[in-house]
């Protein structure tokens, strides 16, 4: 019997405390990624436990024990639990009654088994007991120790259950498969790429989000490229390719860049304003990642050749983090090419300073403004701004050097 009693977040008296609390007439058992996580060596951070209590004998036993209980979802028989800070989903055993592959109506239950059954993958359905004892139903120790993904029993029912399981099959490939991902998931992934369109945008890219965020979703990414998952939620990438993911990820290892799931997004879809406009509307992309994509879209291509006093006007003109992009893509891509090759090393190497450049830039401050302008005579309206714009051109092409007092003696020149 494998047995995870001996592990730091297993004797925390906090957890220990949710046991007691669950297991005087129920029983509580950990489940999910802590076990996972565990059990691969891997860090673990949030605790969920699965209980035959109801939600209401939860929270009427944490009130009694003085442990504080949020109703977060108790519909769907989840109660969170929060003991010296840190929050426990304690979640009721459930078993499927409909769905229709974008929600399931549950019902309550005490069978372990079914609600291990009901799961979508064997890593995520084991359960530690509260002696540490790692209790498996569904063959997960053997697919952990062989890295192995796999959907519980038929892998086409576990899909049509709910066909987001298409993108998490792939999601948990990045982050713990090895070798070809399961042979009967594959085709159970193919078979359903179509149905992606039913789930909610906000749906598919929380979960491509997750899975770009990978240390390495190379290989994931190659697999649904392959049975057309990639260019059904991502037609974009259809003609582009993803060949600039593997030396992406291999310059941002070298060089200590911390994984970034846009620019990972960006290296395999086209820079066409249009077309990432349109993107960002279908997935639902936040405000803030909509931007990010309009600005490396519209941002210049770099020479690497090009001087500071150059890039540095461009900052100024374009903002850092459409050139930033740009120039870690085309130094991860000139990196690529550079074992061997002279030219591309010394191009990734004049890159490289460009990008250190272009992350440390801080943009200059205009030293006059509309008032200073009307203060020489210009009234108020049009010619206010156009006159400024003369001026902050002519010192952007003088590299920020002519200083207020310089520009307006110049203003005053150009007024009179």
């Amino acid at each position: 019997m494998t047995n995870l009693g001996n592990e730091a977040w297993f004797k925390d008296p906090a957890l220990t405390r949710v046991f007691a609390l669950l297991n005087s007439d129920g029983e509580g058992r950990v489940v999910g990624g802590a076990v996972r996580n565990s059990l691969m060596g891997l860090p673990v951070s949030d605790i969920d436990v699965a209980t035959t209590l109801t939600p209401e004998q939860v929270i009427e036993r944490a009130v009694a024990a003085g442990i504080k209980a949020v109703p977060t979802g108790v519909a769907h028989g989840t109660v969170t639990l929060v003991i010296d800070g840190k929050p426990f989903e304690v979640t009721t055993l459930r078993a499927d009654v409909e769905t229709d592959g974008r929600r399931a109506k549950v019902a309550f239950s005490s069978d372990w088994r079914t609600d291990a059954e009901r799961r979508d993958l064997t890593i995520n359905a084991l359960y530690v007991d509260a002696k540490g004892d790692v209790i498996d139903l569904v063959g997960g120790l053997a697919d952990i120790e062989k890295r192995n993904i796999r959907f519980i029993g038929d892998a086409a029912t576990r899909v049509a259950e709910d066909y987001l399981r298409v993108l998490r099959f792939f999601r948990f490939f990045a982050y713990y498969g090895s070798g070809r991902p399961d042979a009967d998931g594959l085709r159970a992934c193919a078979s359903a790429r179509a149905k992606l369109k039913t789930l909610s945008a906000e749906r598919v890219w929380s979960e491509l989000r997750k899975l770009l965020s990978a240390e390495d979703p190379g290989r994931a990414l190659l697999w649904m490229r392959q049975v057309g998952v990639l260019s059904e939620i991502l037609p974009e990438t259809e003609k582009w390719g993803i060949d600039t993911i593997p030396t992406l990820i291999g310059t941002e290892k070298t060089l200590a860049w911390k994984p970034d799931p846009l620019l990972r997004l960006a290296a395999i879809i086209p820079p066409d304003a249009d077309r990432l406009e349109k993107m960002a509307a279908r997935l639902k992309l936040a405000n803030a990642e909509a931007a990010w994509f309009k600005a490396w879209a519209k941002a210049p291509v770099i020479n690497d050749e090009l001087s500071s006093a150059a890039l540095s006007r461009l900052l100024y003109r374009h903002g850092a983090d459409g050139i930033n992009t740009r120039l870690k893509l085309a130094l991860a891509t000139a990196r690529g090419k550079a074992e061997g090759d002279t030219q591309e090393m010394a191009r990734s190497a004049r890159l490289g300073k460009l990008l250190e450049l272009a992350e440390n830039w801080k943009k200059p401050q205009f030293p006059i403004n509309g008032g200073d302008v009307m203060a020489a005579g210009v009234p108020a309206g049009k010619q206010v701004g156009e006159t400024l714009s003369v001026l902050e051109n002519a010192w952007i092409e003088e590299n920020f050097i002519p200083d207020r007092a310089a520009l307006l003696a110049r203003l005053k020149d150009l007024v009179g």
